[in-house]
């Protein structure tokens, strides 16, 4: 097969990207959150587990510690009996309450807006500010790479790297910054319904055609 041109990739993903808008015109987040704080926080606790799950502890999680200012008050380990049931809890119920006392210490109790300042919040990556600035503060600088969107890109082939950082700098590179906005919420949604895992269903993928690998299908 003749090595693909990054033109005619680039293509592909345009066009991947408008069946997405076509299939998810409004996407919205699959976390449950009322505020930027809550948004920090859900994003951050989603890290090597699912959002469903995420969304199961979070009702009690913000009825009891809704605001950066109440839950820097809060013993790391009452908070960690009620995220108990998501993966790696010791480490993520220190940093809930280390990431609410830096907002309040730091940031006059203010989630801040920006990729370097929320990156130095506990427990904050590039993905979760790249959500966080998008969700709530109608910033794109960039595209947040979950497992789905690593999966995806890599089965569309628009990237064969080894890390979400270096994936996003592919996607970056191919799609317009007009469509950075919606790629997480869409590509999410796609990569639950049809290029699922372990069991992608291709036979019906509305965007079978602009995918090389078609991995039920060989």
């Amino acid at each position: 097969m003749p090595r693909e041109s990054k033109a005619k990739k680039r293509e592909r993903a345009i066009e991947f990207c408008a069946r997405m808008n076509e299939l998810y015109p409004q996407p919205t987040p699959a976390l449950n959150f009322a505020n930027p704080f809550q948004c920090v926080i859900a994003v951050a606790l989603s890290a090597q587990t699912t959002d469903a799950n995420v969304n199961k502890v979070t009702p009690e999680l913000f009825e009891r510690w809704p605001t950066p200012e109440v839950m820097a008050q809060a013993d790391v380990d009452e908070l960690e009996k009620v995220i108990w049931t998501i993966g790696f809890h010791h480490n993520k119920a220190r940093n809930c309450v280390n990431c609410a006392r830096m907002i309040m210490s730091d940031f006059d109790g203010e989630v801040p807006q920006g990729m370097d300042e929320l990156q130095k919040l506990p427990g904050v990556g590039r993905k979760t500010a790249n959500i966080v600035m998008n969700e709530c503060f109608d910033k794109v600088e960039g595209i947040a790479v979950d497992t789905h969107v690593f999966r995806i890109a890599h089965r569309l082939k628009f990237s064969n790297k080894k890390t979400p950082g270096d994936v996003e700098k592919d996607l970056l590179s191919l799609l317009p910054s007009e469509l950075w906005k919606n790629v997480n919420s869409q590509w999410i949604r796609f990569g639950r319904e049809y290029c699922i895992a372990r069991k992608p269903r291709c036979d019906e993928c509305p965007c079978v055609d602009l995918c090389p690998t078609q991995i039920s299908l060989k």
